[in-house]
């Protein structure tokens, strides 16, 4: 097998899936029994990631010449409310991984863990982020994401091990859950347009500014690294600008159909808003670029319209 996605169930598994299938690289998905895969012309195995022994037989089974782990408790809001799910899923089935791997007798693919920006947390300056800058995560989700980040490191310098590190920043695009927040935006303004909700917008912390790609730019990346990539080495994945949320908003309210941006109103959700919230996370794509030559392909407004069209069609608007 040339490729194997862990935890393909979620967003992202499902593009990186389509990616791999258009390079022509045989590819299998493992997923959770009670997710789907929407994607045909691979081969799909069921896997909890914290049962040891069915990591390791499966990589036995299967020997993929490469590894996409993207299984993972992937939002920061979940982590604070089930802070023991997220470090067992991220932390735990990350060593499961790598062990199991290790463990097997001349086998020696090419493993890529997906990390993200939010490790990098609170920041003195406004300034992009590179891979060398110091990591202060501010919530659960960022120090299991640091952890499986150090622990792939260990690996890769103690056991020789072809692994290269992402720290992935927000990637969106359709299918992505109403839990983030262009998705829940865009949702909340279909809505609004079919009718089914009143004219109101409820938003969390509208100040915050993220660095926003479509999931498509996102994992074409992946694939670039996992070819490219220098392994022990940490790479950002992101477009290398940042985006004040109201941005965000205000991009997406542009895009009404039938109804003025004056006629929708917009309310803080206590709700919305985290317990902490990092003001500025923004990328420096430096070491991406040179080391794959990867350039985005989308822009956000584009991939924001793709968004919202999506819910509209779903509700018979377009």
């Amino acid at each position: 097998m040339d490729a194997l996605v862990i935890g393909a169930g979620g967003f992202v598994g499902n593009y990186l899936l389509r990616q791999l299938l258009a390079e022509g690289k045989d590819t299998g998905a493992t997923k959770l029994p009670k997710e789907r895969i929407r994607v045909d012309g691979c081969e799909v195995y069921d896997l909890d990631m914290g049962n040891a022994n069915a990591v390791s037989r499966l990589l036995t089974e299967l020997r993929p010449a490469q590894i996409y782990h993207l299984a993972a408790q992937s939002s920061v809001a979940v982590s604070w409310k089930e802070p023991e799910l997220t470090v067992n899923v991220n932390v735990l089935g990350t060593l499961h991984l790598l062990e199991a791997v290790r463990s097997i007798p001349d086998y020696y693919p090419r493993i890529l863990l997906v990390g993200s920006g939010e490790e990098y947390g609170r920041c003195r300056s406004d300034a992009p982020l590179t891979e060398d800058t110091a990591l202060h995560p501010g919530n659960i989700y960022a120090v299991t994401k640091a952890c499986q980040e150090m622990i792939g490191q260990v690996y890769a310098r103690a056991y020789g091990m072809g692994i290269v590190m992402v720290r992935a920043f927000n990637h969106i695009g359709v299918g992505q859950t109403p839990q983030f927040v262009a998705a829940d935006f865009a949702l909340q303004i279909a809505e609004i347009e079919a009718g089914l909700r009143p004219p109101v917008m409820h938003v969390g912390n509208l100040s915050a500014k993220r660095d926003f790609s479509d999931v498509r730019d996102v994992v074409r990346a992946y694939t670039m690294l996992m070819e490219r990539g220098c392994s022990g080495e940490v790479y950002n994945v992101g477009s290398g600008h940042a985006v004040a949320i109201q941005e965000l908003l205000d991009l997406l309210l542009d895009l009404l159909l039938d109804l003025s941006r004056e006629s929708v109103a917009v309310e803080q959700d206590m709700s919305r808003m985290r317990p902490s919230d990092t003001p500025v996370i923004q990328a420096d794509i430096t070491k991406l670029q040179t080391d794959t030559g990867w350039m985005p392909e989308y822009s956000l407004e584009e991939t924001l319209h793709t968004m919202l069209d999506h819910n509209r069609r779903n509700f018979g608007i377009l």
